[in-house]
């Protein structure tokens, strides 16, 4: 098998793409570094084409590997035919090559195996050729067969040995379990009932207890709350399908007319309601969890990649707050550059003077430090400590302002061995505090800190396989870092661990050398860290930004490697790096005059390398989040009470999922927007409309006070529509 072609043919690229990306890859280049800085060489390939070809090439490999192995299995048999050989060769997916391999596998003692060792092998190939056109007789045939000491007492007795070896074979008949599982997959239904355990209990999965879709058009994120709903015992879930149509299919292929029909019929029969419906129903729940879990880590990894970029608010002085009811609010003020400066905590919940109290002892950091911006944990507690801010912002006229921060992963990173080596003194509590300052003013920096996984922006995230979500997750990390670049001289081991090449133990080796011999001034200094090779100082320099190096590229995305052909083009145009510095207005007007063709042509580049080059060399030090929506302030609450349906509010989107996106309007609870009102046009899935940060406008469609839930909706909304 030709993988490169096997795969563009899959993706719909070039096979040299293909060719050089697997080179490049099997070189040691990541991901990262290939689609920023080898766009010649593989035709431009982003990321996400990148790492799709890395999951095509892991899979077509261990595919080529499984065929080795079952090929050697079956020939150490003695039983490999060519007919076998070059099926198993020509398989494409790793469920026929399985398929394929069912009759040779090693099983434990079924009744086949039994009824062989009683010798009622030949008996059962006897019926199966059904003697059409003759006249014979099945029970006298099966009367030869009778043997006491193989137990063997009745012609019964072979006959049914007989029909156990058959329906093993019709079970075995990997064409025809392919079929099978084909036409279950087209008119099977996904069933649930209550348990008997559970039946009566109020639940989640209430909307379960009685409950049929197709197989072929149920969502993802309901199979992942059906399996959940097993789990849990609430639910028995099964694959409810038609035996006629599934019978006629074996039928077709094994029963003909004659004697011996009725008992290769009877044999067919249990094949499929004892071996093959079991069988391929676990088959297609496996495959409809499987699909259903690539669709949920999809969602977090495009959730999480949102939330990772959300615009940093630097040059403020920023209050943390980690709201609790009876153990109080932990708060920490810290810097501009996130250095703490002071913590506490208040018990605003704890009656009238403990609330006032609070207000003093807020107001009183904030003023000893000019705080501009309160951070809140939007965990338990969240809305009632708002409001706690709002009261004291509107009583005292004060002109900062508050926002809520999702605080999920907090407590995970406030019992870490990171935060730990950071704030010894602190407990977990005062350092969550910390933290929740530190993701407003850097969601990335700070978020990196967590496993990626105990960030809470997903759906059913603790439902699928750890080790592949992971693997997805790490990869969102990776992407989102590397595109905003590091700096050398502020950057922890937590965030210098993502970029392009670099381990954790490495990074830890850069922070370490920073700290015994001061700030970095150049890219060329990686070179005197331990363990870092020059393989892996190619892939990071890149990404490595110093702001106060002594080379201006060095605060660019220009790699070592071009420095040159950067110092070309400035001299084209009468400058140098330093100017980058200094006449940084003069250098972009005389950039934006030249011809990128004609630019590239003349020093012997690639159009992409020289495009990347003068956007780098235009906007030294840039962060693209910058470019991205600020976040939504606010400096008073809105209770559920106050919403009225038809209102128009603005809000922040805090999640997506497929069946819709949860947005934050100032109330206890996120609103959810249904994907059938996200817009006014037809949508597949909400990511096409919305992502996590998004600030929108929504209209209020309904309130359920009982349950604490607002329905809302962006369609038919008007750019220009007034706020509630």
């Amino acid at each position: 098998m030709d993988f490169n072609q096997v795969i563009a043919k899959e993706l719909g690229l070039k096979q040299t793409q293909v060719q050089e990306a697997v080179n490049l890859l099997d070189g040691g280049n990541t991901i990262p570094f290939i689609a920023r800085y080898r766009k010649e060489v593989t035709g431009e390939l982003d990321e996400n084409v990148l790492r799709n070809i890395v999951d095509r090439l892991d899979y077509l490999r261990r595919l080529e590997q499984r065929k080795v192995e079952v090929l050697r299995l079956i020939d150490e048999q003695g039983k490999l035919t060519e007919e076998l050989s070059a099926q198993i060769t020509a398989a494409s997916v790793l469920q026929d090559v399985e398929d394929l391999y069912r009759p040779y596998k090693q099983k434990r003692r079924t009744r086949a195996t039994v009824a062989k060792e009683k010798g009622l092998e030949p008996l059962a190939l006897w019926l199966l050729l059904q003697n059409l056109g003759l006249h014979v007789d099945p029970q006298g045939e099966a009367g030869k067969f009778l043997n006491p000491e193989l137990e063997v007492m009745t012609v019964e007795d072979a006959l049914n040995g007989a029909m156990d070896i058959i329906a093993e074979i019709i079970a075995d008949d990997a064409a025809l379990r392919k079929r099978i599982r084909e036409e279950t997959w087209r008119i099977a239904d996904v069933a649930a009932a209550a348990t008997t355990k559970k039946g009566n209990e109020r639940s989640s999965y209430e909307m379960y207890y009685d409950f049929c879709e197709p197989v072929r058009k149920i969502p993802p994120h309901r199979i992942l709350a059906l399996n959940r709903g097993e789990i849990e015992e609430f639910l028995n879930v099964k694959i409810d399908v038609p035996i006629e149509p599934i019978q006629r299919l074996i039928d077709v292929r094994y029963v003909k007319t004659g004697p011996c029909a009725e008992y290769v019929q009877r044999a067919a029969l249990d094949s499929y309601k004892r071996l093959l419906q079991p069988s391929i129903e676990r088959e297609i729940r496996a495959e409809l969890s499987a699909q259903a879990e690539e669709q949920a880590i999809k969602v977090f990894a495009a959730n999480l990649r949102q939330l990772l970029l959300q615009p940093p608010v630097r040059g403020k002085i920023v209050l943390g707050l980690d709201p609790g009811f009876r153990t109080g609010c932990k708060w920490a003020v810290v810097d501009e550059t996130g250095k703490l400066l002071k913590v506490g905590v208040i018990y605003p919940h704890s009656g009238k003077n403990q609330r006032e109290e609070s207000k003093v002892t807020l107001k009183k950091a904030m003023a000893e430090f000019a705080v501009d911006i309160i951070a809140i944990g939007n965990g338990t507690a969240s809305r009632e400590t708002e409001e706690v801010v709002a009261e004291m912002i509107q009583e005292e006229g004060l002109a900062s302002e508050f926002i809520l921060v999702s605080e999920a992963g907090a407590s995970v990173y406030s019992a870490s061995k990171l935060a730990g080596e950071e704030f010894p003194e602190f407990d977990l509590s005062l350092r969550s505090a910390v933290s929740i300052a530190r993701r407003l003013q850097d969601p990335l920096a700070e978020l990196v800190k967590i496993e990626p996984k105990a960030v809470g922006v997903g759906q059913y995230q603790h439902d699928v396989q750890p080790k592949r979500l992971e693997e997805s997750l790490h990869g969102v990390v990776e992407t989102c870092v590397n595109a905003v670049g590091v700096d050398l001289n502020t950057a922890s081991a937590s965030l210098l661990q993502y970029v392009a090449g670099l381990k954790p133990a490495v990074a830890k080796n850069i922070v370490a050398w920073r700290e015994e011999h001061g700030k970095f001034k150049s890219r060329d200094q990686l070179k005197k860290i331990p363990r870092l090779g020059a393989q892996t100082y190619v892939q990071c320099a890149g990404f490595i930004r110093l702001p106060d190096g002594d080379n201006p590229l060095e605060n660019t995305p220009v790699h070592p490697e071009s420095y040159q052909l950067a110092e070309s083009i400035l001299r084209k145009i009468g400058h140098t790096p330093q100017d980058l510095k200094d006449l940084l207005i003069d250098v972009r007007q005389k950039l934006a005059k030249l011809d990128l063709s004609e630019l590239a042509e003349e020093f012997g580049a690639g159009v992409p390398t020289v495009r990347d080059i003068l956007d780098a060399l235009q906007r030294p030090g840039r962060d693209p989040r910058e470019d991205l929506p600020r976040p939504l302030l606010r400096r008073d609450v809105t209770h559920l009470e106050d919403l009225k349906e038809g209102m128009i509010l603005e809000g922040t989107v805090r999640n997506v999922v497929d069946f819709g996106a949860f947005v934050d309007i100032g109330v206890k609870h996120d609103g959810l927007v249904h994907i059938s009102q996200l817009s006014d046009k037809y949508i597949k899935h909400p990511m096409e409309v919305v992502a996590v940060g998004d600030i929108v406008k929504v209209r209020v469609l309904g309130i359920d006070k009982g349950r604490e839930r607002v329905s809302l909706s962006m369609r038919d909304l008007l750019p220009n529509a007034s706020l509630a």
